[in-house]
């Protein structure tokens, strides 16, 4: 057992010993390929990876709903949840979003004002609470086979432009920001860390981010008590 799993469960041997039951908790994840977990099983995403650390350790939560697809933009991604039309709070809400606008040359200034209204738009589905946000940095697709021949350097250096801007929106809402990136390119030359496609993270790598974020959680569960 990890030194990660280990202190999720300590938190919430510690929440149950003070507080007794909770109640079942709700997550809400938003992004595109990354969140839904492109090229591997609907169990190795990382939302579905993070609810069952979450769960392995006592705490009580629900499938996660999952807003989120291959391609999709940070204006997309606004419009999906506009026709989801949810009216629902939740407890946890994840936003990783923006890989697309680098691939697609659109400037960093239109993914701020985008991905600015689409944190405003998960402060709302969090009642509200900014420790119930969750953004999570734009991985490097920069270092991955898929990127073979291209510009390694420049797709690198727009990729930490692009998580300069949702770092910044992030702390300016006092969400939680969870740094995925330095991880990921820490690991990608390790062949199992890349899915069969070349391009997406294998169900490895999304373990990592999904350790990292129910951590995460589980220290802000203790922290509103």
């Amino acid at each position: 057992m990890n030194r990660i799993l280990i202190g999720i469960k300590l938190i919430a041997f510690i929440l149950m010993n003070t507080y007794g039951e909770t109640q079942t908790l709700h997550y809400l994840a938003l992004g595109d390929s990354y969140t839904i977990g492109e090229s591997v099983f609907e169990k190795d995403r990382f939302p579905e990876q993070t609810v069952g650390f979450l769960r392995k350790s006592g705490i009580q939560i629900d499938h996660p709903r999952i807003i989120a697809k291959t391609g999709w933009t940070t204006d997309e991604l606004a419009a999906a949840i506009e026709s989801a039309n949810i009216q629902d709070r939740f407890d946890i809400v994840s936003l990783l979003i923006g890989v697309n606008n680098q691939y697609r040359g659109r400037s960093v200034e239109d993914y701020a004002s985008q991905f600015e209204d689409l944190c405003k738009i998960a402060l709302s589905f969090a009642g509200n609470v900014p420790s119930k946000v969750y953004v999570l940095s734009i991985p490097d697709w920069g270092l991955t086979p898929f990127a073979e021949g291209r510009d390694r350097k420049l797709i690198s250096s727009q990729i930490d432009a692009f998580n300069d801007v949702n770092k910044k929106i992030a702390e300016k809402y006092q969400f939680n920001y969870i740094d995925i990136t330095t991880s990921y390119r820490r690991n990608i030359n390790d062949p199992t860390s890349t899915a069969s496609d070349g391009l997406h993270p294998s169900a490895k790598a999304y373990q990592i981010w999904a350790e990292l974020l129910a951590e995460k959680i589980s220290k802000n569960l203790i922290g509103k008590k």
